[in-house]
């Protein structure tokens, strides 16, 4: 049976795109921003704005006191938060039916309003907290560059997705007051936001909340930069060996992908799934279970827009056993589903397990409302979410075999090794 979800849109004069999906379930209702400024759209010697943005996005605005997003909401029995990433900016409450006005209400005090509030003062502050961030969750845990390592390694120095969303500590406090109301104004308007509404309201009562709490904000934001050149798959193996005080010897393996949201990416991300994102993958099947050589094998596909995606397999080598012969198997996998493509079994499960996440993803009204405003801002496309299973289910084995052999191909791979100091052969 095909999902239905109800998805009514309207676009106020200023650009906001809303839209309302009816889900009188429990008496909630979720609001959803996605606002089209991510790290891509960040400018060298200017990295880390957009995430800047999202911590100083909870310091207050014209008519809210600094930290009284969270605490105004909260009384209220919400809950909330934002993220950054590459791609986008969104910020999130679910909240009970009698406090979604407030919600929106602050929403456009600081969407239209916010630098009102941002002052040398809270620039510094968040500019701090930023750092110890990245001090966290990056700088001071084990393996915990890798992903910075990765971005920088498949792409090339200044594409949009070679340097992380955390950005540079550098740029930031190169930073001053006027770089970021610059950022500010060039990006937060409504003509460059979706705003999603998920819950217990009608899709006129959210409309007419949209109208009334967003409707007077300005047409600000410039227009977003179309996206940059396609990449195609790398022709020769990049290697990015780091030595580390690490657990294990850990190995990703990267790759290029064709641009998200095409019957290209959907296949490769298939093939993904095959070679080490299920349970009964083939490397997980070989080198965990049968040869006992690595701990653990995961893998992803990250979609993204701006010409390119991609694609990472990381592994736990057992100690004892070389990281180059798991490489060496993970690359002989790789040839053989490009020559091969998926067995009926590999398909079945991979679709199986797609399936399987996106309806539980769908089950939440928050994760929901979050798939609603990605699809609508980065494909133009809010109902996506009752057709992704059906185009998904469309992608055939031959399709999964070609992607491999053009994108997934061992010479097309970045490796990015983190080997323990004490190892044999690793300095100290």
């Amino acid at each position: 049976m095909p999902l239905d979800y109800p998805i009514a849109e309207r676009t106020l004069a200023n650009g906001l795109r809303v839209i309302v999906s009816e889900d009188h379930t429990v008496p909630n209702v979720t609001v959803n921003l996605w606002v089209n400024v991510g790290s891509r759209h960040e400018v060298e010697g200017r990295t880390g704005f957009a995430h800047l943005f999202e911590h100083l996005m909870f310091q207050g605005s014209r008519n809210v006191a600094s930290g009284e997003h969270f605490s105004r909401l909260m009384a209220e029995g919400g809950r909330l938060n934002a993220t950054t990433w590459f791609d986008r900016t969104n910020y999130f409450e679910t909240v009970p039916k009698g406090a979604y006005e407030l919600a929106l209400w602050m929403e456009a005090d600081r969407h239209g309003h916010l630098l009102d509030a941002i002052n040398q003062a809270n620039l510094d502050n968040q500019r701090d907290v930023v750092k110890e961030e990245k001090r966290q969750r990056y700088d001071n845990v084990p393996y915990g560059n890798a992903l910075i390592d990765i971005y920088a390694a498949v792409f090339p120095k200044g594409h949009p997705y070679h340097h992380a969303t955390i950005g540079s500590m550098d740029d930031l406090d190169a930073a001053s007051l006027e770089d970021v109301h610059a950022f500010f104004r060039r990006y937060y308007g409504p003509n460059n936001t979706v705003l999603t509404l998920v819950g217990d309201l009608t899709a006129e009562e959210g409309f007419a909340a949209a109208e009334r709490y967003f409707g007077d904000l300005p047409a600000s934001a410039e227009p977003p930069r179309g996206p940059v050149d396609a990449l195609e798959p790398l022709t020769e193996p990049v290697r990015d060996e780091h030595v580390e005080a690490v657990p294990s010897d850990r190995l990703h393996v990267a790759f290029r992908l064709p641009v998200d949201d095409t019957p290209e990416f959907f296949a490769a991300s298939l093939a993904m799934d095959v070679l080490g994102g299920l349970a009964t993958s083939r490397l997980h099947q070989r080198l965990v279970r049968r040869e006992q050589v690595a701990h653990a094998v995961w893998a992803h596909a990250m979609g993204f827009v701006d010409g390119v995606s991609l694609g990472f397999i990381g592994l736990d080598v057992v100690e004892g056993h070389e990281p180059d012969d798991v490489e060496q198997a993970v690359c002989e996998e790789l040839a053989r589903l490009g020559e091969q493509g998926p067995t009926p079994v590999e398909m079945e499960s991979a679709l199986a397990q797609a399936e399987r996440a996106w309806l539980s993803a769908l089950a939440s009204q928050e994760e929901r409302a979050d798939h609603i405003s990605h699809r609508a801002m980065l494909q133009g496309s809010p109902g996506y979410i009752n057709t992704f299973l059906d185009r998904l289910g469309e992608v055939t084995p031959e399709q999964v075999q070609q992607v491999a052999a053009t994108w997934l191909r061992p010479e097309s791979r970045v490796v990015v090794a983190y080997l323990k100091q004490d190892r044999e052969g690793a300095a100290a």
